[in-house]
């Protein structure tokens, strides 16, 4: 597949390779908008301050001067001068499409923040956190980066064929796609080809999608953002936190820092050339350098976190279950965990109904154990259509009692 580079000026170090947009040709990719062209970098050794802009702004925060220490006057009129020139992105925060979630943590993602999302193993993590990556990645002046140690970019893009055939937030069911229907539909016509049948619809994987009822309305959706959304298969053994850092400050440059980093997930980041002693002293490391990405580039980081053994032995996840530190709780600004509704609800409850309450099966309850903005434990609750990889973001708050519902945080 053939590569573009967001910054070929950047010399010293190698290029950030991205991929052609896949619903359209390279020919008309739209760019970035026009930014004053950054001062070109070098690599820096490890432990070595980056090099600093004109006026002793560090290249890697593009506004604020992460480090670097200022006096509160000097904090006042830089932010003045932002408010005059109207950059208000530190007051407006990027909603996540995820109701009510949106109104319990003040809006939604805010710049410097780092925020977890816990769970156990099939709960819908990546689910939810593909689709709010793409809600973020569908303003027309915001681009997200996605970082997966999970699945390779063309399942990711899959994933996303199916979520836009549904439309959230409509949801319309009766027109949605499987992922098994998306395979079918590319392999039959690329047999018919094969076999010396006249094709009806293009050979191509576009062609396929564009010319078939049932994908073309979600392929026109996807190409409404897939310009401003960037994958990455990470690798465990060699996507270190240097390594996210570096590319998430080149893409910042790229951007005017209009960026969401994405992780998925955090106990798969490699640490080099650390030597952690174990596993919680290498969760602590990771979950300290992705806040330290947040605050010195000025960027949100979400961050899917694994439970722990005793955490999926658990009637209901909590944030103590997550896999690693205690550093988790310490350095996030929010946590939010993910449970199945139908395992969670108290049996005790007087109107509980074992054949009732199947219905929840395909309910979601995120709970945010930890709001450094605003109120905890509060619990919501989002239906799961797990086959188009989607959940419905018209979501509510939770009426039924659940088991654990009295955990106060520490």
């Amino acid at each position: 597949m053939s590569t573009r580079r967001f910054t070929d000026d950047l010399s010293g170090s190698e290029g950030f390779d991205l991929p052609d947009d896949p619903v359209t040709p390279a020919s008309s990719v739209p760019t970035p908008p026009a930014k004053p062209a950054p001062t070109p970098r070098t690599a820096q050794p490890a432990g070595e301050p980056p090099p600093r802009r004109a006026g002793g702004v560090s290249s890697a925060s593009p506004r604020g001067g992460a480090h670097l220490p200022r006096t509160l006057t000097q904090v006042l009129n830089e932010a003045n001068d932002r408010v005059v020139k109207g950059d208000l992105i530190d007051y407006v925060p990027m909603p996540t499409g995820f109701d009510p979630l949106d109104g319990f943590i003040g809006g939604g993602l805010r710049k410097t923040e780092l925020v977890l999302l816990g769970g156990a193993q099939g709960v819908g993590k990546t689910i939810a956190t593909l689709q709010i990556a793409r809600n973020i990645a569908m303003r027309p002046d915001q681009y997200v980066f996605y970082l997966s140690y999970e699945h390779p970019e063309t399942h990711l893009l899959h994933r996303l064929f199916c979520l836009e055939s549904i439309n959230p937030p409509e949801v319309d069911l009766s027109r949605g796609v499987k992922l098994r229907d998306l395979y079918q539909i590319i392999v039959a016509n690329r047999a018919k080809d094969f076999m010396g049948k006249e094709a009806s619809i293009g050979s191509s994987l576009q062609g396929i999608l564009r010319d078939n009822p049932k994908t073309s309305a979600g392929l026109q959706r996807l190409a409404k953002y897939s310009d401003r959304m960037i994958l990455v298969k990470a690798s465990p053994a060699v996507t270190t936190l240097r390594a996210i850092k570096e590319m998430t400050a080149r893409l910042c440059d790229a951007t005017g820092g209009n960026v969401v980093v994405f992780v998925d997930y955090l106990q798969k980041i490699a640490v080099y050339p650390e030597r952690p002693r174990d596993e919680n002293d290498k969760v602590t490391i990771i979950v300290e350098g992705l806040k330290d990405i947040a605050m010195s580039l000025d960027v949100p980081v979400w961050s899917i976190v694994a439970a722990d053994r005793e955490g999926l032995k658990s009637k209901r996840v909590h944030l103590f279950h997550l896999r690693g530190s205690s550093a988790l709780d310490y350095e996030s600004d929010i946590a939010i965990i993910m449970n199945n509704k139908y395992q969670i609800m108290s049996k005790d409850h007087v109107s509980f109904n074992p054949y009732a309450t199947k219905q929840f099966r395909d309910w979601v309850v995120f709970t945010i154990e930890k709001n450094r903005a605003g109120r905890a434990m509060q619990d919501m609750e989002f239906q799961l259509h797990g086959q188009h990889f989607a959940f419905d973001p018209r979501g509510q708050k939770v009426q039924q009692q659940l088991i654990d519902d009295k955990v106060i945080e520490s």
